[in-house]
């Protein structure tokens, strides 16, 4: 054993070169492996999120039918000049007559029709008709033929609707997601009896408002007598509070119909007791909205302020009372300022929720209780009106973004990490 250990070759010394390259490669492979585990998660997160969100923003301005349908005519429409001539030259007009043949005999020409229609009712009916009437010769000038197939081709605002198609990028979704029109004389807003986008807005916000209130009212004792029982009570009442997590969504809510209906058991007691000779209305209006709503949301409101106030040292309160502090003084001065980042985070997280609901307040609300999804839902299942659909969706992630930003600056960087 001892010859063998004197004939070994001694062992190599590494030299200070040597052993940074080892160390760059080690570091260099620790990062592969940091990166082959974020890359899933990435794709995933681009492939789910970015790319939908990006293709929603792009659809609220994607203004493709025309051009894409007749590409000659929108680009020789987008020359004319509606101050010098009320209407389009021969040769322009010569293109379109051509082109709108062709697209008619290729069925292709409905997209185009669906996209006018929207921004003016009614001209989806007199683009299919003058294609079917149009003729291959004119008698005349292409200009007597349209109007003689249909006058509207004598007003200006007809072809300035033909221009403004005829962009491959379109303002008019968004401006009319917040009731406002481009027309001959600029922008203007549209006529009261169909400015109905704002007020929508608001109707969403006023809801969700007011659900992130009713649910900061109601969970903000909820989780300060969770955080000040022993971990075990606390753990097994915190379950009673995730059980709604464990049922779906429309379960729940059409619970609230049976429960709130003229015969059901909340009209019933409430007769029985004699506090009512009627049944209430307590569905079908903004109050069987924000009940649902409440019950869905609260446990978003409830679990960032347990997280935050189980942190909080009782003993700091007990030190203010203590030394003289009122116990409401000593909440409102010591306890409630540390709860502020669980108040925002809790806020922030049931109000972005709740203005993107769509199956609670269709069931449970009237009319007048239809939040913003609702009419997203609308345009893209019903009309196929992807523009709209997209405006309003792009106006809702702009608002989210908005509040969240106001969210940083009030409750600080700093404060929402440590909520």
């Amino acid at each position: 054993m001892s010859a063998v250990s004197a004939t070994a070759p001694p062992p190599a010394v590494l030299t200070s070169s040597e052993i940074k390259r080892r160390l760059r490669r080690a570091e260099w492979r620790g990062r592969l492996k940091a990166i082959g585990l974020v890359v899933p998660l990435l794709l995933f997160l681009l492939v789910f999120f970015i790319i939908p969100i990006g293709r929603m923003l792009w659809l609220s301005v994607d203004n493709s039918e025309l051009p894409g349908t007749m590409p000659r005519f929108a680009a020789a429409i987008q020359q004319w000049k509606p101050e010098q001539t009320p209407i389009p030259d021969e040769a322009t007009l010569a293109i379109f007559a051509e082109e709108l043949q062709q697209a008619a005999e290729a069925r292709e020409l409905a997209g185009v029709a669906r996209r006018l229609n929207t921004e003016v009712p009614g001209f989806r009916t007199t683009i299919m008709g003058t294609a079917r009437r149009l003729p291959q010769a004119p008698e005349g000038t292409w200009a007597e033929t349209f109007v003689s197939i249909n006058s509207d081709w004598a007003e200006t605002e007809s072809w300035l609707l033909m221009q403004r198609a005829a962009s491959p990028l379109t303002p008019y979704y968004l401006l009319a997601s917040i009731d406002l029109r481009m027309g001959a004389e600029g922008l203007t807003t549209a006529p009261a009896d169909q400015a109905i986008y704002r007020g929508i807005f608001a109707r969403t916000f006023v809801i969700a408002g007011g659900v992130t209130l009713f649910c900061l009212l109601l969970g903000y004792p909820l989780a300060y007598k969770l955080a000040s029982l022993p971990s075990r009570i606390a753990n097994l009442l915190l379950i009673l509070v995730l059980l709604p997590f464990w049922t779906s969504l429309l379960v729940r809510t059409t619970s609230w119909i049976v429960l709130l209906q003229q015969q059901g058991p909340i009209n019933q007691f409430l007769q029985g007791v004699g506090l009512t000779s009627d049944p209430l209305q307590l569905i079908y209006n903004r109050f069987g909205v924000y009940v649902a709503m409440t019950h869905i949301l609260l446990p978003f409101m409830v679990l960032p302020l347990y997280s935050v106030m189980r942190g909080i040292n009782p003993a700091l309160t007990r030190a203010a009372t203590s030394l003289g502090a009122h116990p409401f003084t000593a909440f409102r001065r010591v306890y409630l300022p540390m709860t502020v980042p669980g108040i925002g985070a809790g806020c922030l997280l049931v109000f972005i929720l709740s203005i993107g609901y769509y199956i609670t307040p269709a069931l449970v609300g009237g009319a007048s209780d239809q939040m913003a999804s609702w009419f997203i839902a609308f345009f893209t299942n019903q009309t196929v009106n992807w523009g709209m659909a997209s405006a309003l969706g792009s106006i809702l992630l702009i608002s989210v973004l908005l509040i969240y930003w106001l969210y940083i600056r009030l409750v600080g960087v700093e404060r929402m990490r440590l909520g």
